[in-house]
């Protein structure tokens, strides 16, 4: 799908075609979409490249035409495998268009095209690409603080869980942070060139802007290391404490059984074909049960104290 934007001033408007300094949102192009836009003068290889699932976070310039790619975050759903992965975002600036290039529609898209990202303009092209960059490296942040409110919630559940759910919900969570950390530090590298070219540090706005950009995604990367190193130590200690209530669960079963049987032990002694005392006694029923009850309460009195119930 191939989407023309300008700005005006009530925001981005959706143009029917291509003008000078708009802006292409391309997504999952078709290879009719693909031929048209190398028609517009779009090398096909700089159009190919972020389709790629794998591609990792890189610039290339080629004929005056720069080609940035970088991992965004998306969210797959909180039942998925992996309810966070990362994605390649490219980034296509030529004499004529800003062209954004992904697989998958995201969120970083509808929050240009709804006006969240503000100072937004189609016509000043570095800073697109500069506000573009900061609002990926916000989303990551966004994206670490809604993993931390879901582990926190898996962790009231650990507590008393005995059960094997919960741990891999924190497994699922940590490959996730996984792919960021991964994302995150290619997309700083990925900066970092972009800092040394000089092309972002034409104006001091810009030159602010990339500054934040690369302050933001340092906070993302240290934050998803905080956030991978307590999720392991999570896992480690509940995996602990899970065992720990199985066993206490299988102790108090074991406590249970031991003193539903002592009463059944009475019984079956006079089950025997042999003398036993008090069999002529008319009271020998009585005898036995209140001797049985006695002694299993007085089991069920001990474990009770020692705290194996």
């Amino acid at each position: 799908m191939i989407t023309f934007y300008k700005n005006t001033e009530n925001g981005l408007a959706v143009l029917p075609e291509p003008v000078e300094n708009c802006w292409v949102n391309v997504v999952d192009p078709t290879p009719e979409e693909q031929a048209r836009l190398v028609d517009m003068g779009i090398p096909l290889d700089y159009i190919l490249y972020p389709l790629d699932l794998d591609e990792r976070a890189r610039t290339e310039r080629e004929d005056g035409d720069l080609l940035i790619i970088m991992r965004i975050p998306l969210f797959q759903g909180k039942e998925a495998d992996i309810p966070y992965i990362t994605i390649p975002l490219g980034i296509i600036l030529t004499a004529k268009y800003i062209v954004t290039v992904c697989r998958n529609n995201n969120q970083i898209f509808h929050d240009l095209i709804s006006g969240r990202i503000r100072n937004l303009s189609t016509g000043k092209r570095y800073r697109f690409v500069l506000r573009l960059l900061l609002a990926v490296a916000t989303m990551y942040l966004n994206y670490l603080r809604e993993i931390t409110k879901a582990v926190d919630a898996l962790e009231d559940q650990l507590q008393l869980s005995t059960r094997n759910k919960e741990v891999y919900g924190l497994l699922r969570y940590q490959k996730s942070l996984t792919y960021f950390t991964t994302a995150l530090k290619s997309n700083e590298l990925m900066v970092e060139r972009l800092q040394r070219s000089r092309l972002f540090n034409q104006y001091p706005e810009d030159e602010d802007l990339l500054d934040d950009v690369i302050t933001e995604n340092q906070q993302a990367i240290e934050m998803t290391n905080i956030t991978s190193n307590i999720l392991s130590g999570m896992m480690d200690a509940f995996a602990s404490i899970i065992s720990n209530n199985l066993n206490t669960v299988m102790k108090f079963l074991a406590s249970v059984t031991i003193i539903v049987n002592l009463p059944a032990v009475f019984a079956s002694f006079y089950g025997m074909n042999v003398k036993l005392p008090f069999m002529s006694s008319p009271w020998a029923f009585w005898i036995i049960l209140a001797v049985s009850m006695t002694i299993t309460f007085g089991v069920g009195y001990v474990f009770a104290k020692r705290d194996w119930m």
